[in-house]
């Protein structure tokens, strides 16, 4: 089992919150971020694409504890 490509890049996650303080919202952020890889490489991600990946980075930097304890779990599955 593989894990699919990341649709929204890291830089993405740090951008959107420091252009909020500038009174942007994720609507205006999106056309300026392209998928990077993947079978849509180069389209806008959803709204809704950006605003699960901000929740997710969000509870990691948290909950870091829960992210390597999920990691460990996920590669104890078997294949």
């Amino acid at each position: 089992m593989s894990i699919p490509p990341r649709v929204i890049a890291d830089d993405l996650l740090h951008i959107v919150p420091l252009r909020s303080t500038n009174a942007e919202t994720v609507e205006d952020v999106q056309p300026d971020r392209p998928i990077p890889v993947g079978r849509r490489e180069g389209q806008n991600p959803g709204l809704a694409s950006i605003y699960r990946a901000l929740a997710e980075h969000e509870r990691a930097q948290a909950y870091p504890e829960a992210v390597v304890q999920a990691h460990a779990g996920f590669a104890a599955l078997p294949a």
